[in-house]
C-alpha cells in the first residue's frame, strides 16, 4: 500500500538501487582517496567481501587486502577466500597465517569476552605489523555497517547495553596513522547483500548464515584449543550439509554447532 502511494500517486522514481548506490560509492571512495594506497582486512564476511569489491571497481590494484588466517574459520574457508577473491576477481591478497599465534594467545582462557578482546587486539597486532610492510598506504578500509554505527554510538552514550564487542568501530590503534574508508556505513545489512549481487559475488556466499567475528573461538565454550576447533568445523560442515540435504538451511536464519567442554558417562548395565 505504502509502495503503491509512493510510486503510482506521488510519481516518485525508485533511484534507490544496487546500481546505483554502486555508482555512488565507487564516486565518493575516489573522491576521497584519490590515486593513494588502501589496505583491508578481508575475513570472507560479507561486509569485508562487499567493500573489497566496491574498493577494487573504484581503485583498483591501488587496494591491498589482508586475509589473516587466525584458524578460527569454518572448514576450508581460508582456501575458499583466496581463490575466489585471488584466482577469479584479480584482487590483491596479503595471506597471513597466524593459527598459532592466535591460539597461543587464547591459551587458558574461558570467559567468551576475554576471548572476543584476545583475538580482536591479536588481529589487530598483525595487520597493523603487515601494513606497516606496505610502502605508502595511506588509507585504512573497513565493513561499518550501519547497525554497527548505530549499536557503537549507542553503547558509547551509555542508552543501550553492550552485547558485544565490536572490531569494525573505534578498534583501530592509535599508532595506526591513516584516514578511514568506509562505504558501507550507511547501508543495511540486505542493502548490502543486493550491492554484493550487483558486483558479481556468489548468492551462497552473501546470504550464508552469520559467522561471528571471533569464529570459533566463541563457539568453543571454555578454553580454545586447535584439536577442538578442528573437530568443531568438521562437526558443523557436516551439520550445514545435513541442513541442505533437508532443505531446511534456507528457512532458518542462523544454525550452527558448538563444542562443550563436558565429558559424558556412559553407564553399563545388563539388559535382558
Amino acid at each position: 500500500m505504502l509502495e503503491r502511494f509512493v510510486r503510482d500517486i506521488c510519481q516518485c522514481e525508485a533511484l534507490w538501487t544496487p546500481a546505483k548506490i554502486i555508482d555512488d560509492a565507487v564516486a565518493r571512495i575516489r573522491e576521497q582517496v584519490g590515486d593513494d594506497k588502501v589496505i583491508l582486512g578481508l575475513s570472507g564476511g560479507v561486509d569485508s567481501s562487499v567493500t573489497a569489491m566496491l574498493l577494487h571497481r573504484a581503485i583498483g590494484k591501488n587496494l591491498t587486502c589482508v586475509f589473516v588466517d587466525n584458524g578460527l574459520l569454518r572448514l576450508n574457508e581460508a582456501e575458499q577466500v583466496l581463490d575466489m577473491f585471488g584466482d577469479h576477481f584479480g584482487l590483491n591478497i596479503v595471506h597471513v597465517p597466524a593459527e598459532d599465534r592466535f591460539l597461543s594467545a587464547l591459551a587458558g582462557e574461558n570467559d567468551p569476552e576475554a576471548k572476543r578482546k584476545i583475538i580482536g587486539r591479536v588481529f589487530v597486532e598483525v595487520f597493523d605489523e603487515e601494513a606497516l610492510k606496505l610502502e605508502d598506504v595511506k588509507w585504512l578500509a573497513q565493513g561499518t555497517i550501519y547497525p554497527d554505527v548505530i549499536e557503537s554510538a549507542a553503547s558509547a552514550t551509555g542508552k543501550a547495553h553492550v552485547i558485544k564487542s565490536h572490531h569494525n568501530v573505534g578498534g583501530l590503534p592509535k599508532e595506526m596513522k591513516m584516514g578511514l574508508v568506509e562505504p558501507l556505513k550507511e547501508l543495511f545489512k540486505d542493502e548490502v547483500r543486493k550491492i554484493g549481487l550487483e558486483l558479481g559475488l556468489p548468492y551462497d556466499m552473501l546470504y550464508r548464515h552469520p559467522f561471528p567475528g571471533p569464529g570459533l573461538g566463541v563457539r568453543v565454550l571454555g578454553e580454545v584449543k586447535k584439536e577442538y576447533c578442528d573437530l568443531l568445523r568438521r562437526a558443523d560442515a557436516i551439520f550445514i550439509e545435513e541442513l541442505r540435504k533437508a532443505d531446511l538451511y534456507d528457512k532458518v536464519s542462523q544454525a550452527f554447532t558448538v563444542f562443550l567442554p563436558v565429558r559424558s558417562v556412559g553407564v553399563m548395565g545388563r539388559w535382558s
